[in-house]
């Protein structure tokens, strides 16, 4: 499942680590207060005392990138979290029992899937407004109808398979066979359309953010940094380079993990 020979892969292990470890540390310790304001200190350029330079506002670019990434990927793992097991059940017993079931269920799925997504997301987030929560909540639906579709054809493969008929002579009931037996089988295809949901929750978390619809002040947010930082481009480059950068980074890490889960890799 996880090929260690495969240089895609290990290039998005080593980013996307490395980058779990900065927002790690980031947790329980930053340089400075993320908010914390020094009107003398606006628009330090990067050095030894702030390492990516200050802020508008003279707050530490560091602190804050580290934070806003801590926010995205957090709101990235719940909203992914939450399609994925809302997709496994769905997928799961259209995939299992087909029939009206499946009907039922994978209609409602295309109804969802029938919105383009941005769209879908902004409506979501007018209803219960802006915030990490909401924003969760808003992209956890819209990952719905992807992981469920994946995981119906994947299900449906497998109860045709030997070992599906051999449970079921032994008397091994249904939700048995499903989830334990079924289910482990289907995670290596699984996994790399995780790690693709995490790609798109953070390029989305970061949009969002970016309109105003994400992370509320004070609170850092790396899309809202990139708003703020540019309209000092000239003046404060490196204000948008590091915010950008952190995207960046998180994006490339997990669709290299995706690329490598779901291909050789091999150069």
């Amino acid at each position: 499942m996880f090929d260690l020979k495969n240089k895609t892969f290990r290039a998005g292990a080593v980013i996307t680590l490395v980058m779990l470890l900065i927002i790690t540390v980031g947790v329980f310790w930053t340089p400075y207060d993320p908010n914390a304001m020094d009107a003398a200190g606006k628009m330090a350029a990067p050095g030894p005392r702030h390492l990516f330079g200050t802020d508008n506002f003279g707050r530490d670019i560091f602190s804050r990138v580290v934070q806003g990434a801590g926010a995205t990927f957090f709101i990235a793992l719940c909203s992914v979290s939450i399609g994925l097991a809302a997709g496994l059940l769905v997928g799961g017993l259209t995939g299992y029992y087909g029939g009206w079931v499946d009907e039922l269920l994978m209609r409602l799925n295309d109804t969802l899937t029938a919105f383009p997504s941005l769209l879908l997301t902004l409506v979501l987030i007018a209803v219960f407004q802006g915030g990490k929560y909401n924003i969760i909540l808003a992209l956890g639906v819209l990952f719905i109808p992807t992981f469920a579709r994946i995981v119906r054809m994947e299900v449906a493969r497998q109860k045709a398979l030997d070992y599906v008929a051999n449970a079921r002579l032994m008397g091994v009931g249904d939700m048995r066979i499903l989830f334990v037996h079924i289910m482990p089988n289907i995670w290596p295809v699984l996994l790399s359309a995780v790690a693709i949901g995490f790609n798109n929750a953070v390029l989305a978390e970061a949009s969002m953010s970016y309109l105003g619809l994400g992370v509320q002040p004070p609170d850092p947010s790396l899309g809202r940094m990139l708003n703020e930082a540019q309209g000092y481009l000239l003046r404060a480059p490196w204000y948008a380079l590091s915010a950008g950068a952190a995207i960046i980074l998180l994006v490339l890490g997990f669709g290299l993990l995706s690329e490598g889960l779901g291909g050789d890799g091999r150069a």
